[in-house]
């Protein structure tokens, strides 16, 4: 099964090091927030961001999957 794609909201902004350790992520850095979207190979590995974000102490706005264009066939 391939990746799927999600698109993480943060309020603050993540260290440069921590965001080394996400391969292949899009990083957009707003005035209060920081929007991460990328590939998540599972449920597994969702969850290991959403806890290396929390421990962080990085307040979670947002995650949803990012609709697959083959999702619309």
């Amino acid at each position: 099964m391939a990746a799927l794609e999600y698109e993480i909201t943060v309020t603050g902004l993540v260290p440069a090091t921590v965001l080394e350790e996400f391969d292949g992520v899009d990083v957009r850095v707003h005035p209060t927030v920081t929007v991460l979207r990328g590939p998540v190979a599972d449920q597994s590995a969702l969850h290991g961001i959403l806890g290396r974000l929390q421990g962080l102490d990085l307040e979670l706005v947002d995650v949803h999957r990012v609709p697959d264009n083959r999702d619309c066939r």
